[in-house]
Formats: structure tokens, C-alpha cells, sequence
């Protein structure tokens, strides 16, 4: 009986740890916009990228869809992890400095969050389809071509 009971606690805390090992693969996010009146940094520009020298048309597009799509990106995660490394807090984090721009998964995930946005997907659609990895399907040679 102890013997069976030992292998039982053993299983339920190996289960328990898998499951708060599988939460925490998800990289930080909000779960809803910024309140009213929120001031968040402003998402780098156009000129502040050239000037850093940052000139690929993905790389242009990327931030621009983070502009246009703040808010949304605001509520995604970013799959390099860089809430890890960086203390981002969602992926537009990674837009309102330049690592954004030397990454191709921000990149990806910004592009295909605003398209999605653009075709009526609600935030939690993008969310959850970016956590499946759908947006690795997102062709970066050609940015203006997504999906």
C-alpha cells in the first residue's frame, strides 16, 4: 500500500511539473489592451532605423505594422523569448527598440499579427494561432506579401 501510494504522489508531481513547465514556454503578454490614457514608448520610426542603419524592406514593414497594430501587438506574445533576456513584455516591446529589427521571429510575428488584425481576426485568434506557430509561415524576403 505505502508502495503504491509513493508511485501515485510521484506521477501527480510529475504531472504537476510538466504542467507548470508547458504555462511558462508562453512568453509574456497582456491579456487585454493598454488602459485609456496609457502612455506606452513610442514604437521606433521609419528615420530612427535608416539613421541606425536598418534599411531590409522587412525590417521597415515590420515596424510599421507594429505602429499600425500597436495595440494588438501589445497583446502577443513574442516567440525568441526575449521577455527571458530582455524583460520585453509582449512582442511590441521588441518594436519600440532595435530588436525588432535583428529578429526574424519579431519580425514574422508582427507582420502576420497586423494581417490578420487587417482580415477581422480578434486579438485572442491572432494570439492563439501565433501560439501554434503560424506565423512562421510568413515570408520575410517578401514582406509585402503576407499570407
Amino acid at each position: 500500500m505505502k508502495y503504491t501510494l509513493g508511485v501515485l504522489i510521484v506521477i501527480f508531481a510529475t504531472a504537476m511539473t510538466q504542467a507548470q513547465l508547458a504555462q511558462s514556454d508562453v512568453p509574456a503578454f497582456h491579456d487585454k489592451p493598454p488602459a485609456k490614457g496609457e502612455k506606452l514608448p513610442a514604437v521606433l520610426t521609419e528615420k530612427q532605423l535608416t539613421d541606425a542603419g536598418y534599411t531590409a524592406p522587412a525590417i521597415k514593414e515590420g515596424y510599421r505594422a507594429a505602429t499600425r497594430a500597436g495595440d494588438v501587438l501589445y497583446q502577443m506574445p513574442c516567440y525568441c523569448h526575449c521577455d527571458r533576456g530582455h524583460g520585453h513584455t509582449s512582442l511590441r516591446s521588441c518594436f519600440e527598440v532595435t530588436h525588432g529589427a535583428n529578429c526574424g521571429t519579431c519580425l514574422a510575428e508582427s507582420l502576420y499579427a497586423y494581417q490578420m488584425s487587417k482580415k477581422g481576426w480578434t486579438t485572442k485568434m491572432i494570439r492563439d494561432s501565433i501560439m501554434r506557430g503560424e506565423f512562421k509561415q510568413v515570408d520575410l524576403q517578401h514582406p509585402d506579401h503576407v499570407m
